[in-house]
């Protein structure tokens, strides 16, 4: 790391590094002993870990049995190298500088007629020093946040009665927050409205007759699109966010900390603030953008891009569609209102000849597969309304395979940066997930390749009216998707490398490809080695926060469920059983969908067996659903 790099919060800590010798200074570069190395702590098993060193090129370290110190799984440690050690290269724990979970929520219980601040999630005690009085002050059912350093209560949430109290939940286990300091809403409010005179240098693609297709309710429109069919050229116009949100400064490092917008059902948290997110960076239709655009003209034949650019560009948006608008267009239930909106109809028609024929080629080698997104409606009191699955339609697959098409563009730009990559699963998974649909009646044809054996077990799914069943069961088979440094490829799309480039908006790791793309454009290497700076690390963080916001959705849904469930305690509805090992798990499948029960009484049951469940008991504070098998539902023959 550059000492320019390091600022004043960070420089007591490095200093102390320095200090106990895990860092050496030299050429004011700062870089770990040899002896020592950084990492997250992973599974850990009979006192045993491995370390997720961070580093390019480096070889994970064995941590054994009395060698762990007080770490736990998910932890920021330094450790201290065994060399000289036979067998795997391996290591101890030094110093716990992280943990994984800063941040947890407590609530108060009454138990054998004594109130107990306990762990949300865990009932156990919390170990914030908490006197009767103070304990006495507050309700049963008082929620807080609480500091996992200092063991001490951060803030009072609400009471677990109240379903408002979900959102500030989910959120304070991460430490999330909507609100932005007033230094970075100063920042995002001093842009000006965008003046084409003021960027000469941009390319001026305002005649051309750009078009944005979004969900209904988005208000971030990160990508525009224009097919010159006559050219064979595809055009995907990004959000320049990069242009206005510059390295370092206040703006810079909220982006950072937040990595990824947060989307609950019912509203948004942000990466940028509002006035660039749904504003000045977003591209609305009828006026002028500063965008960041991959032209790219294509073979029809191979279907290969024969030669594409990307450049800073500036855009006027004619048209902002909704995903239904377009369909509606396809099934011939829409008609053109003027002539501009014909133009686009005109492209679309043909590019969808073209994204079709682009995916087909997409899955010979890459995969197809069939999870829906549920989509969940809450009403004013934050109960849950109802739930629906949001299908795939052609206008979201002409969407796809254009951004899909840009991002692998970018991948191909550079040697070094930060890639999406996505690992093939191991032979220990696949022997497990064969072994899974074995027991459902599956013959399981190992062919000459992954793929074929993949496509077969697919195919049998469909003939068995089990195709996003078993497409989770292969997803779960698979390595997490992440970020990195170095490419390794994409295994789910088939693809040598992969990036994102099409979400700068809400996604931090687009805003680097951005900066770099911008760099080696330029030929500045100066400037390309500065946004390389400490890439790995960032990789490693975005891949986290990643993981964060989607445990946030997903944990916000859940706790939807719960309250739906605990209002209708005892009444029988429609489910199918969607795991057996180690527990028996079912998944709603009536007028509400996609609560996940745990089945506490069963009988004889399989895996995907539709069943009649009632449900039994909630736990709100852990947003647990149990229900038992009241009967077994016939499949039509």
């Amino acid at each position: 790391m550059s000492e320019q790099d390091i600022t004043l919060d960070e420089r007591i800590h490095v200093d102390n590094f320095i200090q106990k010798k895990y860092l050496t200074h030299k050429n004011n570069i700062y870089k770990f002993n040899s002896k020592y190395r950084a990492g997250t702590l992973g599974l850990v098993q009979n006192n045993t870990a491995y370390l997720n060193v961070i580093g390019e090129l480096t070889r994970d370290l064995f941590i054994g049995d009395g060698d762990l110190a007080d770490a736990k799984e998910g932890d920021l440690v330094i450790s201290q190298r065994l060399l000289g050690k036979k067998g795997t290269p391996s290591a101890k724990i030094v110093e716990v500088v992280g943990r994984a979970v800063s941040y947890s929520i407590s609530y108060i219980i009454i138990k054998d007629g004594n109130k107990s601040l306990v762990d949300l999630k865990t009932d156990y005690p919390t170990g914030v020093e908490i006197t009767p009085d103070e304990l006495n002050a507050h309700a049963e059912g008082d929620v807080f946040k609480i500091d996992n350093t200092t063991y001490t209560i951060m803030e009072k949430l609400g009471n677990i009665s109240d379903p408002k109290v979900d959102e500030k939940i989910v959120l304070a286990q991460f430490n999330k927050h909507d609100e932005f300091e007033p230094e970075v809403l100063e920042i995002a409010s001093s842009f000006k409205p965008v003046d084409a005179s003021k960027y000469p240098k941009r390319k001026d693609l305002r005649k051309l007759p750009f078009c944005t297709i979004d969900p209904v309710t988005a208000k971030d429109y990160d990508d525009a699109i224009y097919w010159d069919d006559e050219n064979t050229t595809l055009y995907v116009a990004i959000a320049d966010v990069s242009e206005y949100v510059k390295p370092f400064g206040a703006l810079d490092n909220e982006a950072i900390y937040r990595s990824f917008s947060i989307y609950l059902p019912h509203r948004s948290i942000p990466m940028l603030p509002r006035q660039l997110s749904e504003t000045l960076c977003s591209l609305q239709a009828h006026v002028d953008r500063l965008s960041y655009v991959f032209e790219m003209k294509l073979d029809l034949n191979s279907l290969e891009v024969v030669k594409s650019k990307v450049y800073e560009a500036i855009i006027h948006s004619d048209r902002r569609f909704n995903y239904e608008e377009i369909d509606a267009y396809f099934e011939g239930e829409l008609k053109a209102k003027n002539p501009k909106e014909q133009e686009i109809f005109n492209y679309i028609t043909k590019l969808r000849v073209v994204t079709d024929k682009l995916k087909e080629k997409r899955l010979k080698i890459g995969y197809d597969f069939h999870s829906t997104e549920l989509e969940m409606k809450i009403d004013k009191n934050a109960n849950l309304e109802s739930t629906s699955h949001a299908e795939e339609t052609p206008s979201h697959a002409i969407i796809e395979d254009c951004m899909l098409l840009a991002n692998k563009e970018a991948a191909a730009q550079f040697d070094r940066g930060i890639f999406r990559i996505h690992e093939p699963p191991s032979q220990m998974k696949l022997q497990i997930l064969y072994q899974e649909l074995a027991g459902i009646g599956m013959f399981i044809d190992i062919k000459n390749s992954l793929k074929e054996t993949i496509t077969e077990i697919q195919k049998q799914a469909r003939d068995m009216d089990l195709e996003s069943e078993v497409d989770t069961l292969i997803i779960r088979s698979q390595m997490q998707a992440r970020y990195a440094p170095l490419n390794s490829g994409h295994f789910g799309l088939g693809f040598e490398a992969y990036t994102h480039f099409t979400s700068p908006i809400r996604r931090y790791s687009d805003l680097i490809v951005h900066r770099l793309l911008k760099a080696i454009n330029n030929n500045d290497t100066e400037e390309g080695s500065y946004v390389l700076r400490n890439i790995e690390a960032l990789s490693m963080t975005i891949s986290e926060k990643e993981r964060e916001a989607s445990t946030i959705e997903v944990e916000f849904q859940q706790r939807k469920f719960a309250r739906w469930a605990n209002n209708n305690l005892n009444k029988e509805f429609k489910a199918r059983i969607s795991a057996t090992e180690p527990e028996i798990k079912a998944e709603l499948r009536d007028e509400i969908e996609g609560a996940r029960l745990n089945i506490t009484s069963t009988g004889d049951i399989i895996l995907f067996e539709d069943v009649i469940v009632k449900i039994d008991k909630v736990d709100i504070a852990k947003a647990k659903i149990f229900a038992s098998v009241v009967s077994k539902i016939e499949k039509d023959v």
